[in-house]
């Protein structure tokens, strides 16, 4: 399952941190508008003002401190921390609003951080998921203390959010039932499981459920502990609403430094958010010295495993990678933090902008710059079964029944990461094109684009671009996470070819000699994601579903495109 944007801590038994330290408990942390939020602040036991490090989240700031080995990591190298639950959570008063409440109450967190006579003004953030979400939120407010930050694995769009592509993310339900909900019953006293246990049991009976429903805002169960999730789905992908949840509009407000660190198959949002948002950063940016930011990006999936906060190091899925592939999460983050916050002169300001993990050849790559130095653009053409680099000279059409009645399902799914999806090439509901085995290594790491002329019976269809790396064996990996390799075309003519075109595939793989690339173009992938009715209504107010022809169609004048950033 696509558990939508969040990180599922694991709690360890560990106690409260052993170091020498102060740590204050119920701090009240007051709010423009009266409301109090309450914090946990750990400092070093000793007199003196530090730099603070701000986390905030949903999920019980008292199980993160506990479940992750930043804390107090920190607090051992001189900074104070501020574990915040937000608005409505846990222990902080006020009603819970995702994500909407957090820009506002982030700033206020932030200079209340700054203003403490423990301080010395200077202010971090740190966090992934909903913790890296809040920290964008919050930065795009401009509070002038917040001096650097590190969102790892976060969004930069609403449409690779709340949509993919313009295709609803169905992990919302799941978020909700088994991380929101039973705080919101205890607070609200209200019937049914209080504990994250207990929700998981009932959860299994309830998701593919609530998964096939039409529309996907028919979830009673969670109308009274979220009234947001059907706000939410009243507002298309497109619609001026999504305003307060956009950055790309708003780097020119961040003052701070900022360190993007995302994984290939995070299946929350995948590393388009990472390099998007490191890519407008650099452009507001471009006359500094030093531009202060920089990106990470390696073949992990979304979140930190394990009580001790290191990104897993062996394997990402079934596709292993080996030690390389792990890095010290707590010393990265806390050595960006103590050049921005304190001046430490350790090398981070004229370090490599940019780290990214190439899987296959299982090595990191570092430059300055995104795309990497002496990225070329290598383009396969589409034809018959055929993936080729020659245009082909004549044209040709291939033809399947899309039938959102009995969708395509992924075999693995809530199992992030890298699997053998070789079964997918057998549906009689999908187009596959490959090319030959390959007669030397073709190393692929950046943004992938592909263009298919697409003619279809239905007024609207979704058009899924599944890129897998196929061993001589016949495994079949896919290279990143579903989400980014959608698009939905919006109603249109029926029986008129047009172009579906997607821009945020991206990947860092090498195709081994002798590995084919296989293409499967294919028109739904649930449980995780939303099916097209096909009846020119969307899915959050259709109730039914209509099958219709879908063909890719190739040659000279109706091209289908694969293009490819290529490394030497």
């Amino acid at each position: 399952m696509r558990l939508g944007p969040l990180i599922l801590i694991l709690v360890t038994a560990a106690a409260w941190p052993a170091e020498a330290q102060v740590a204050d408990s119920n701090v009240a942390v007051p709010m423009r508008d009266g409301v109090t939020l309450r914090a946990t602040v750990m400092r070093p036991d000793r007199t003196g003002r530090f730099p603070v490090l701000v986390y905030r989240t949903p999920y019980g700031q008292l199980d993160a401190i506990r479940g992750y080995t930043t804390f107090a990591a920190a607090v051992e190298r001189g900074y104070a921390v501020v574990a915040v639950d937000v608005r409505g959570r846990y222990l902080s008063a006020g009603d819970f609003d995702p994500y909407r409440q957090e820009g506002k109450d982030g700033y206020d967190t932030i200079e209340w951080a700054a203003a403490q006579a423990w301080s010395t003004g200077d202010v971090g953030t740190f966090g992934l998921s909903y913790p890296g979400a809040v920290q964008w939120l919050a930065a795009v407010e401009h509070p002038p203390h917040l001096k650097a930050m590190a969102p790892a694995m976060t969004f930069s769009k609403p449409n690779n959010f709340w949509y993919a592509g313009g295709v609803t993310d169905l992990s919302w339900p799941a978020w909700i039932w088994l991380n929101i909900a039973p705080d919101v019953r205890r607070r609200l006293q209200l019937s049914g499981p209080a504990t994250y246990r207990d929700a998981s049991q009932t959860w299994e009976k309830l998701r593919l459920g609530i998964a096939n429903r039409l529309p996907i805002t028919a979830v009673p169960e969670i109308d009274q502990v979220a009234p947001w999730f059907k706000e939410w789905y009243s507002h298309g992908p497109d619609d001026p609403w999504w305003d307060w949840a956009e950055l790309r509009n708003k780097y020119s407000r961040v003052g701070a430094a900022v360190l993007n660190l995302s994984g290939w198959h995070d299946d929350n949002y995948g590393p388009e958010g990472a390099v998007t948002n490191q890519l407008g950063l650099l452009a507001t940016r471009a006359n500094e010295p030093d531009p202060r930011s920089f990106l990470i990006l390696g073949p992990w999936v979304h979140g930190v495993a394990g009580a001790n906060d290191r990104t897993p190091s062996a394997k990402s899925g079934e596709r292993v990678f080996g030690a390389a592939a792990g890095i010290d999460y707590d010393g990265e983050i806390l050595r960006f933090m103590d050049h921005y916050l304190k001046g430490t002169a350790n090398g981070v300001g004229a370090a490599s902008r940019v780290r990214v993990f190439v899987m296959g050849e299982n090595v990191w790559r570092t430059a300055a710059t995104w795309p990497l130095p002496g990225t070329t653009k290598v383009t396969f053409h589409l034809t018959n079964r055929a993936l080729t680099q020659t245009p082909p000279a004549d044209g040709s059409r291939r033809s399947v029944t899309s039938n959102p009645a009995k969708p395509i399902v992924d075999p693995y799914g809530d199992r992030a990461g890298a699997h053998d999806y070789r079964a997918l090439a057998g549906r009689r509901d999908v187009l596959v094109y490959q090319t030959a085995p390959l007669a030397r290594d073709l190393r692929v790491v950046g943004t992938i684009v592909a263009r298919l002329t697409i003619e279809t019976t239905a007024p609207s269809v979704d058009v899924w671009v599944k890129l897998l790396d196929v061993a001589p064996d016949g495994t079949a990996w896919n290279v990143m996470s579903a989400g980014l390799d959608v698009i939905r075309l919006p109603a249109g003519p029926i029986g008129v070819p047009r172009t579906a075109t997607l821009e945020d595939m991206l990947t860092g793989n090498l195709f081994k000699r002798g590995h084919r690339i296989r293409v499967v173009v294919m028109n739904s992938f649930m449980p995780n994601f939303g099916r097209n009715p096909q009846t020119g209504r969307s899915e959050t107010v259709e109730t039914g579903t209509a099958a219709a022809r879908f063909s890719v169609l190739t040659g000279p004048t109706t091209p289908s495109t694969l293009t490819l950033p290529v490394l030497p």
